[in-house]
């Protein structure tokens, strides 16, 4: 009998502009084996988010670009098979972040164990992992919305912006989701509960944006980026935050942006509006925040504040097509393949 193998996908060239099925390569290779202190993992589900599509680029960033010819990075909850570190026993179930392969070699260090009985494993990835947390963090630490305050979201139905109107209905301010379709937009409605939902793909966009923010904008949660900002800007109230954690739409873009310089305008509005602008990774508030997020976010689940939407894919062949439909916004709730 052949012994089994690790199937992987690696990264085959980088991409110039939107990436393509060719930029990725599916291998095969050995099952790895494990020393002291390390666990052998299959990988159950495996999370894919917007920020790979900077780890497939060379350009400078906050993390190594994705080598050619490596694996795929990602997170993952997987199987534990083998162990050799006495906190984990085949059978435990676990976040990693293992990529994109079947297989993994993990430190005990590296992951955290998750029980099935007190939540879908597949949470982990989203609504009660990575996701829901730089929801949490970026919206309740650098916009800090009050009673009565105005939040808008871009990708409000994407795991990220649905968390994010959520949990500023929690604190009680209104929510205003921005999402593509007319499909997407009533589930921002009615299922997570938003305040108003204007569609992306609206000629008049604009103008319905103004008229669901009568009193102005004082939270624009920013992770997309191009028109939608265009939209958002001038209607920002003075001291608005806006806490910015993506630019999904500018992600495939390569060279210099058309158009004329736009900063000034920017920066004398940053300055007459005093304007609050802050970039961040969700790691930056992971260490001092991410066990209360969890313990919180579990009850929100519980009591029925905060609902989730996830899209799942079959199969890991199908991982490059489904990521680039991510960047294209065809995906519907937090997109996570399952092997």
């Amino acid at each position: 009998m052949p012994q089994p193998d690790s199937v992987q996908i690696v990264l085959a060239s980088r991409p110039e502009g939107r990436p393509s099925p060719a930029n990725f390569r599916l291998e095969h290779a050995p099952i790895p084996t494990i020393s002291d202190g390390q666990v052998l993992l299959k990988v159950l589900y495996l999370s894919l988010d917007p920020y790979m599509r900077g780890r497939m680029s060379a350009a400078k960033s906050y993390s190594a670009p994705v080598e050619i010819g490596q694996v795929m990075e990602g997170g993952t909850v997987a199987e534990v098979l083998e162990s050799r570190d006495p906190d984990f026993k085949p059978g435990d179930i676990v976040l990693s972040h293992s990529g994109w392969q079947s297989h993994a070699v993990a430190s005990g260090s590296q992951l955290r164990k998750l029980d099935p009985a007190s939540a879908p494993v597949t949470t982990a990835l989203g609504v009660l992992g990575m996701p829901g947390f730089t929801a949490y963090a970026g919206l309740l630490t650098i916009g800090q919305p009050k009673p009565g305050e105005t939040v808008v979201v871009a990708a409000a139905s994407g795991p990220v912006g649905s968390a994010v109107g959520q949990i500023a209905r929690i604190k009680g301010a209104r929510a205003v989701g921005i999402a593509g379709g007319a499909e997407k937009c009533a589930f921002v409605r009615d299922t997570f509960g938003f305040d108003a939902v204007i569609d992306h793909r609206d000629p008049d966009m604009a103008g319905k944006l103004a008229a669901a923010c009568p009193d102005g904008i004082d939270v624009y949660f920013e992770n997309v980026g191009g028109h939608v900002w265009d939209a958002v800007f001038p209607l920002l109230n003075t001291f608005a935050r806006i806490p910015v954690c993506g630019l999904v739409a500018q992600y495939n873009a390569s060279g210099d942006f058309p158009g004329p310089d736009r900063l000034p305008v920017l920066m004398r509005q940053v300055l007459s509006k005093s304007l609050t602008i802050r970039g961040f990774i969700q790691r930056e508030f992971a260490a001092a925040q991410a066990p209360t997020f969890r313990q919180e976010m579990a009850r929100w689940i519980a009591d029925g504040a905060v609902k989730y939407k996830e899209d799942i894919v079959q199969g890991l062949e199908n991982a490059p097509e489904a990521f680039i439909g991510l960047l294209e916004g065809r995906n519907f709730g937090k997109l996570i393949v399952k092997l």
